[in-house]
């Protein structure tokens, strides 16, 4: 087994080439940091301006030049470091097609981190139950590229709500041994926890720019980060009790027959129990897909119907584009979380509220918080239905992913089965199979589930509320109704199909902190009613707390797919629609910048 250290030596940095490039099979501990870094603004985000001219000027190594070069105005990255020192992020023919251009701007891959510089997470609430930091053992062997097995028998994921007694004792038994770990073990449940906190909260900076945290969630990141997590629990839980077929289980709220939380979770003597869950939503309790936070008084029949049109529209209405479905771009220099994808926000992110203890934690633990979510079983459970929903869309419904190779060549660390530390890509883990594992049958109602079609042709017209650009930027601390130009109206059949009309909200401005919410109507009444399962129904927007680098509040946005909703509500000639933002606990702060509609091609 690999070596590992608590102490804090100076860890490398390296990421992996283009996804058509080989790479190296190791990196080496130590080596200099690019000597020249350079923020360019580009589209009011901060990119890496990537220059051939070189420097004459030695690297420095010294860490505590970090503090100051992330006080500069500006930073430049070698061509040479770009290529060699990042362990050749981008092939030179992306580069312009010449090694020797003169100067291009090319999107960085998000580096995995050094965990040398881990620190205390910036993005918890003062009173978070932390014991010492969320970072991980500091490995004193070389991180590796991690290669995928091949010949190992597949793994197959199994129903929670129907795994047998032989399969609830295995996963039991795994579990116990890995609880039982000394802590500071890579393996032990305490260390497979954190890495959730420190990628989520803010114990890691991006290489480059330690002004900038890494953070997983509101992007892209979210889908790939989150499969690599599962698999290697997954497979160091199978190595604990010497069984490479062991695969988790998966949690298929997306089914009216998995939509409580499942029975091996609930015994208190069991080790996949977790005290801090909350009591009201137990037991023989209906999930809430569309949870605000408290229960809605719905009854069983009325909260699956909800339920299963909540998955419909993240699954199909608004998942249309790959952008839409996975989160927004994050790339290095970036801030972070600029926009969730479809699923993530809901059901992902309302199922965490629904299951943490919000009525005796300060904070929603452990769910219903990032920095603590890893420390319930069941959020294993919940994430690989969550990861199911991307396999879902990607051989059932035919989503495409992102091409770009600052996606292809994001990259993260973790400790793998046999304790080495592992770097991996995002690349190597877009198909479920080619990395071992599989799901069991599940039927999908959801698909059987978009709401029946109403005509509301002529109600923007027809109302008294004003342009969005006559009342925005707002703070949603009441209902809002506005009226929302159409750039182009009565679309032909091909014309969808080449492109997604989008709306996108944006600048949502949250409190960090708070569990916030707020609904998205479309030619309804000023003062929506009539449920969730209705076709006026658009979607929701929802944040799960946590902080972000000393800062009370957030901005990010939220894109809603509009080609199936107009249709259905028979607007599709109408060259403006009526929007209503409808807000559900949004604490201190809720501002919304403004709201437009854009075009996307799939």
């Amino acid at each position: 087994m690999a070596s590992f250290t608590l102490s804090s030596p100076c860890l490398a940095f390296s990421s992996s080439s283009s996804s058509s490039s080989s790479h190296s099979s190791t990196s080496p501990l130590f080596f200099s940091a690019p000597s020249q870094l350079l923020a360019h603004k580009k589209r009011n985000q901060t990119r890496l301006r990537v220059s051939c001219k070189s420097n004459n000027s030695p690297n420095n190594n010294n860490s505590s030049d970090d503090a100051a070069s992330a006080s500069a105005a500006s930073r430049i990255i070698d061509r040479r470091n770009v290529l060699l020192g990042l362990g050749g992020l981008y092939g030179v023919t992306n580069l312009a097609g010449s090694p020797f251009a003169s100067a291009a701007d090319v999107d960085v891959a998000i580096h995995y981190p050094n965990v040398s510089k881990c620190h205390y997470p910036s993005d918890v609430p003062p009173n978070a139950d932390i014991t010492g930091t969320c970072c991980p053992p500091v490995p004193t062997d070389d991180v590796q590229d991690y290669v995928i097995p091949t010949g190992d028998p597949m793994r197959k994921r199994v129903r929670a709500q129907f795994a047998s007694e032989e399969y609830i004792k295995k996963y039991e038994a795994a579990l116990t041994i890995m609880k039982n770990l000394d802590p500071t073990h890579p393996h032990s449940f305490p260390q497979q926890a954190n890495i959730h906190c420190a990628y989520c909260n803010g114990g890691y900076q991006q290489f480059g720019f330690p002004s900038q945290e890494i953070q997983i969630h509101n992007s892209w990141l979210f889908f790939p980060f989150h499969r690599w997590y599962l698999y290697f629990f997954e497979k160091i839980l199978g190595k604990l009790i010497d069984d490479p077929t062991f695969a988790l289980p998966y949690w298929n709220w997306d089914n009216q027959s998995g939509m409580t939380t499942p029975s091996m979770f609930l015994p208190t003597t069991s080790p996949l129990y977790d005290v801090n869950r909350n009591p009201n939503n137990y037991s023989t309790s209906v999930v809430d897909l569309n949870y605000k936070g408290q229960d809605r008084g719905l009854t069983n029949d009325e909260l699956i119907a909800e339920n299963l049109v909540a998955v419909y529209r993240s699954m199909v209405t608004h998942a249309g584009t790959a952008e839409s479905f996975m989160g927004a771009k994050y790339v290095t220099g970036t801030a972070p979380s600029p926009g969730q994808g479809s699923v993530e926000n809901i059901p992902h992110t309302p199922v965490h509220r629904w299951v943490g203890d919000s009525v005796n934690q300060p904070n929603g633990e452990d769910m219903g918080n990032f920095y603590s979510a890893g420390r319930d079983p069941l959020f294993y459970a919940h994430h690989a239905n969550v990861d199911r929903m991307w396999a879902i869309w990607q051989k059932v419904l035919g989503g495409q992913e992102f091409t770009d190779d600052s996606w292809l060549n994001a990259s993260f660390l973790f400790y793998d089965e046999n304790g080495q530390a592992v770097r991996v890509y995002v690349k190597d883990c877009i198909d479920n199979t080619a990395m071992g594992y599989d799901y069991d049958y599940s039927s999908l109602p959801w698909l059987r589930s978009k709401p029946s079609p109403v005509n509301t042709a002529g109600a923007a017209a027809a109302s008294n509320a004003p342009f969005v650009t006559d009342v925005f930027p707002v703070k949603l601390d009441k209902v809002v109704q506005v009226k929302v130009s159409r750039p182009k109206t009565s679309r032909t059949k091909a014309e969808k199909e080449k492109e997604v009309e989008e709306l996108v909200i944006d600048g949502i401005e949250v409190a960090t902190d708070q569990y916030s919410t707020f609904d998205v109507y479309l030619n309804d009444a000023d003062q929506p009613d009539g449920g969730k399962d209705k076709a006026q129904y658009a979607g929701g927007f929802a944040h799960l707390p946590h902080k972000q680098e000393s800062s009370s509040t957030m901005k990010t946005s939220l894109t809603l797919g509009l080609n199936d909703l107009l249709e259905d509500l028979g607007a599709e000639d109408d060259d403006t629609i009526l929007v209503t933002l409808a807000p559900q606990l949004g604490g201190p702060v809720v501002n919304v910048d403004s709201i437009r509609i854009q075009y996307t091609a799939r």
